[in-house]
C-alpha cells in the first residue's frame, strides 16, 4: 500500500527542495552583501533544486509503472511448470486467472496452485516496489544534495532552470508529433496489409459493402464485399445534412448575438446555446431514435412517402442540433474580438449595420469562423452513436435521406467489437477505412488553409 503514497512522496519532496535551496540561496547572498550579488534570483535556485529532486525520480517512477506488469509477468511465467509453457494460451488463462484471484473476482479454474502462484506474484510485486521506492528516495537525495552543495553567487541557476524548462517543452511537443505519427504509421500499415488481400480500386470503387469474411477458411461465408462506396456515401450524406442544419443556425445565430442582440439576451442567450454542447451524444441518439425518426415517418406517411424507420434524414438532424454550439460559440467569440475601430470606421464612412457585418467584420472574423466550421465538419464526421442509434448499421447505397445508411466510423466501432483476429481482411478493413477518413480530413483542412489564405489576402 505505501508504493501508492510514492507519487505524492516525491512531489512533497520537490516542494520542499525549492524552499530549502531558495533559503540557501539568501543565506549566501547575506554573506556576499545582499541578493544583488547572485547570479539569479532566489527563487531560481529553489526551482533548480525542486527540479533536481523531482525530475529523477518521476523519470524512475513513470519507468517503472509503464514496465512492471510486463516485468512481473515474465517473472512468474518463468515459475510455471514445463508443460505449462507449451501453450501459450493456456499460459494466459493462468495468468488471468492470478490476477483475478489477486483481485478477488471468482476465478473458473479451481486449481490450488493458483491461489499460491497469487501469493507469489503478490510476493515478487511487493519485492520490485520495494527496490523502486528506495532507489526513486536514492536519487532525491543524491540529486538534492549535490545541488544544495553547488549554490553560490557564481552558480548560473536562471539558465539552468530555463534550460531544463525548455527541455520539457520540446519533450512535451515531441510527445504530441510522436504520438500522431504512430497513429498514422499504425493505421497505414493494416491498412497495407488489407490491401494485399483485398484490390485498392475494389476497396475505393466497390459498390457493395459485406465484410463478412470469416477468422477461418472452413467457415461459412469466407468471402465478403469490401466496396466502401456506400459506407462513403452515408458519412458524406449524413455529415452534409448537419452542416446544412448547423452551418446557417450557427452562424447566424452568433452574429446576431455579437452585433445585434441586447447585452442582457447574450448573457442569458449564449450559457443556454453551449449547454447543448455538453449532452452526451448517446443521449442525442436517444432523442433521434424515440422521437426525430418516428416525427419523421410519420411526416412521410402523411404526404405518400416511404420513410424507413432509421433513416439518414433522422440522424443528420439530430447532429446538425449537436453541432450548432461548436459553430455558434466560437464564431461568436471571433466576431466580438473584431477591434471596434472596424466597426466606428465603417460607420463613419456611412455604411449600415448589415453592410459593416458583411464587408467588414465578416472578412476580418472569416479565418476563425472556417475554423468553427472545420472543427464542426471533423465532428460531424466522425459521430457514431447518434448514427448507430438513429440511422441503423445497413450500408445501402442511395440518394434518399429517408433511407437507412451507415458511415465510415459506426463501421469501424462494428468490424472491432470483441474478439477479433487481425489477419482476418474483415477486421484490417477498420483501418483502411480510418486511412481514408485520415486522408479526407487531411484535404478538409488543406482546402480550409488555402481558403483562410485567399480571403485574408483580400482583406489585407
Amino acid at each position: 500500500m505505501y508504493f501508492s503514497y510514492l507519487l505524492p512522496a516525491i512531489l512533497l519532496l520537490g516542494i520542499s527542495g525549492f524552499f530549502f535551496g531558495r533559503s540557501k540561496a539568501i543565506r549566501v547572498a547575506n554573506t556576499q552583501g545582499g541578493i544583488q550579488e547572485l547570479h539569479s534570483l532566489p527563487n531560481h535556485y529553489g526551482m533548480l533544486t525542486g527540479l533536481a529532486v523531482l525530475l529523477p525520480a518521476l523519470l524512475l517512477y513513470g519507468l517503472w509503472i509503464s514496465i512492471e506488469t510486463s516485468v512481473v509477468d515474465k517473472r512468474i511465467v518463468n515459475e510455471l511448470p514445463a508443460e505449462l509453457l507449451e501453450d501459450t494460451g493456456t499460459v494466459s488463462l493462468y495468468l488471468n486467472d492470478i490476477k483475478n484471484t489477486l483481485a478477488g473476482n471468482i476465478t473458473v479454474s479451481k486449481d490450488p496452485e493458483i491461489g499460491r502462484a497469487a501469493e507469489r506474484y503478490a510476493k515478487i510485486k511487493r519485492n520490485y516496489r520495494s527496490i523502486v521506492t528506495a532507489a526513486v528516495f536514492a536519487l532525491m537525495l543524491v540529486f538534492a544534495a549535490v545541488t544544495y552543495q553547488s549554490i553560490s553567487a557564481k552558480l548560473r541557476a536562471r539558465n539552468l532552470v530555463e534550460t531544463v524548462i525548455k527541455a520539457i517543452l520540446i519533450l512535451c511537443s515531441a510527445v504530441a508529433i510522436f504520438t500522431t505519427l504512430g497513429i498514422v504509421l499504425s493505421v497505414l500499415f493494416e491498412a497495407i496489409r488489407f490491401f494485399q488481400v483485398i484490390p485498392l480500386q475494389e476497396f475505393l470503387f466497390g459498390l457493395t459493402w459485406s465484410p463478412q469474411m470469416a477468422i477461418r477458411a472452413d467457415q461459412v461465408g469466407s468471402s465478403g464485399a469490401f466496396g466502401a462506396v456506400p459506407v462513403f456515401a452515408g458519412t458524406f450524406m449524413i455529415a452534409a445534412i448537419a452542416m446544412l442544419v448547423a452551418i446557417p443556425i450557427g452562424l447566424l445565430s452568433a452574429i446576431y448575438l455579437s452585433e445585434f442582440a441586447n447585452r442582457k439576451f447574450r448573457t442569458m442567450v449564449k450559457p443556454m446555446l453551449e449547454i447543448l454542447a455538453g449532452i452526451p451524444t448517446v443521449v442525442y441518439g436517444f432523442f433521434a431514435a424515440l422521437t426525430v425518426a418516428p416525427l419523421i415517418r410519420n411526416m412521410g406517411g402523411f404526404f405518400g412517402l416511404s420513410v424507413a424507420s432509421e433513416s439518414a434524414m433522422a440522424a443528420g438532424l439530430v447532429m446538425g442540433i449537436m453541432i450548432i454550439p461548436f459553430v455558434s460559440s466560437l464564431s461568436d467569440d471571433v466576431i466580438h474580438a473584431v477591434p471596434q475601430t472596424l466597426r466606428d470606421g465603417s460607420y463613419g464612412l456611412g455604411a449600415t449595420k448589415f453592410e459593416t457585418v458583411r464587408y467588414v467584420i465578416f472578412p476580418a472574423a472569416l479565418p476563425g469562423i472556417v475554423g468553427g466550421i472545420l472543427l464542426a465538419v471533423s465532428r460531424a464526421v466522425g459521430e457514431t452513436m447518434i448514427v448507430v442509434m438513429a440511422a441503423g448499421l445497413a450500408a445501402n447505397l442511395t440518394a434518399n435521406p429517408f433511407q437507412a445508411v451507415t458511415t465510415v466510423t459506426v463501421q469501424i466501432v462494428t468490424l472491432l467489437v470483441g474478439d477479433q483476429e487481425f489477419d482476418s481482411p474483415k477486421t484490417l478493413a477498420a483501418f483502411a477505412l480510418g486511412l481514408v477518413l485520415f486522408v479526407f480530413t487531411l484535404i478538409l483542412n488543406f482546402i480550409a488553409l488555402r481558403v483562410v489564405r485567399k480571403y485574408r489576402e483580400q482583406y489585407e
